[in-house]
């Protein structure tokens, strides 16, 4: 399978990707554990999170395939290789970093930068990239994202990012959004393992009436 279709085949399973920032080894399993149970099957750590390639190891060791984990706020190339080497298998970055793309897509793992215009959109995609977040979405429009992806190829997935909540994803889908980062609205350090699995429940829950 290639990187693409791994990343399309989990967002056909649940097209939102769990951001757990702060998050600490210790937590990262039961967190993991609560986004799974609630229906979500792609898992970002952030690098600016405590020993982030710890939590990744973890997660990745504990779920193997059937969840696709790996890190966000990937700033270079030697990152890309730290996060392979913990397990992870996506690649997420703020920006459309060349380096980082080209070099996660060379080590076969999924690329899924940010992007915020076509030039940068177009950059990525250019570089490698399997998928797109419109980052940060909240200050965007649908009819932004609309008029974006009427040149976007298909075969990308661009995902909204920043500022999603349950009652507000029907827009962005109708925009052609193929799912949606979720970030502090899901997961904010020091949450209970409860507290995340009533949350993705909710997001979950949200995703499939919209």
């Amino acid at each position: 399978m290639t990187a693409s279709e791994t990343l399309r085949s989990y967002l056909n399973q649940c097209p939102l990707v769990a951001i757990i920032r702060g998050v600490t080894p210790d937590e990262a399993e039961a967190i993991a554990d609560a986004i799974h149970e609630g229906g979500i099957r792609i898992i970002e750590v952030p690098l600016n999170s405590p020993d982030p390639l710890k939590s990744i190891e973890r997660i990745a060791a504990r779920y193997g395939d059937r969840t696709l984990v790996g890190a966000g706020t990937v700033l270079n190339r030697d990152q890309v290789a730290q996060v392979k080497d913990a397990g992870g298998r996506i690649i997420v970055s703020p920006d459309s970093n060349i380096e980082v793309i080209a070099t996660a897509a060379a080590a076969g793992l999924v690329s899924c930068p940010g992007y915020f215009t076509p030039t940068e959109a177009f950059a990525a995609i250019r570089a490698g990239a399997h998928g797109l977040k419109l980052f940060p979405a909240e200050g965007a429009t649908p009819a932004v994202l609309k008029g974006q992806l009427a040149v976007v190829p298909k075969s990308v997935p661009v995902l909204a990012v920043g500022g999603i909540s349950p009652d507000n994803m029907q827009p962005w889908l109708e925009a052609g959004a193929a799912g949606f980062g979720l970030g502090s609205g899901l997961y904010t350090p020091g949450q209970s393992p409860a507290e995340t699995l009533d949350k993705a429940r909710a997001y979950v829950a949200g995703v499939k009436r919209s």
